[in-house]
């Protein structure tokens, strides 16, 4: 069984989206410490000129948790979010389509980051039709630190797998993993190229780009490996 774990994100980008569907279960990494100028709280979108970001501002103190986390609502940064969709999409193949969402997701009162992110994942999983499980680190009783907690899951899921992505190179003790007889594989993932609103391909932005554009092929193209 092919588990992976990641941190819930804003409007995640594709490569989170094409873990998850290689997994056969996927767990939330919610109850760790949150981190700052990462991608917790903002990702990118399309423009003429390139991308921007989306940022949620947040109630920042010197240590607290993702789940902690608050929004800071005092800015406008819903109407904001919303009018970059609007000015930047409207033309776009299913702009109609996913607008919607996005206009009910920006009226509605957020107080923590977590249930946004969350809300955000279970649709945008949804629309692209991935059915993997989804569990929350949270919810689960794994100990330890560091790749000890991942282990700790990986072994309290029955996974025989852990799918890590490219940055995990980075803090992820192999040998741990090998002597508990889980095999370690890193995503290495290849981004597609797909149709955007504006000439020259941006990549590494949110999936709604990709779904905006290309609607019910956005899973296949996420998927492809060239």
């Amino acid at each position: 069984m092919r588990l992976t774990i990641l941190q819930p994100s804003y409007l995640p980008w594709l490569g989170f989206f094409e873990q998850m569907d290689r997994s056969d279960k996927f767990v939330l990494f919610d109850d760790v410490q949150f981190t700052r100028r990462d991608w917790r709280n903002r990702n990118r979108v399309r423009v003429q000129q390139g991308s921007v970001w989306l940022t949620v501002p947040v109630i920042q103190q010197s240590r607290q948790s993702l789940m902690e986390t608050k929004i800071d609502n005092s800015t406008s940064w819903k109407r904001k979010h919303l009018e970059t969709f609007r000015l930047h999409y409207s033309k776009a193949p299913f702009f109609d389509l996913y607008f919607p969402w996005c206009e009910k997701v920006f009226n509605r009162e957020w107080t923590f980051l977590l249930d946004l992110s969350l809300e955000t994942i279970h649709y945008l999983k949804g629309q692209l039709g991935i059915d993997t499980p989804m569990l929350r680190s949270s919810e689960l009783g794994a100990v330890g630190e560091k790749t000890q907690k991942l282990i700790s899951i990986c072994k309290e899921l029955g996974a025989t797998q852990y799918l890590s992505g490219e940055a995990g190179r980075n803090y992820i003790s192999e040998q741990e993993f090998s002597d508990q007889g889980i095999e370690l594989e890193y995503q290495e993932y290849q981004h597609p190229e797909y149709p955007q609103l504006y000439p020259g391909f941006v990549p590494f932005l949110s999936v709604i780009d990709l779904l905006f554009n290309c609607g019910d092929q956005s899973l296949a193209i996420l998927k492809q490996r060239t």
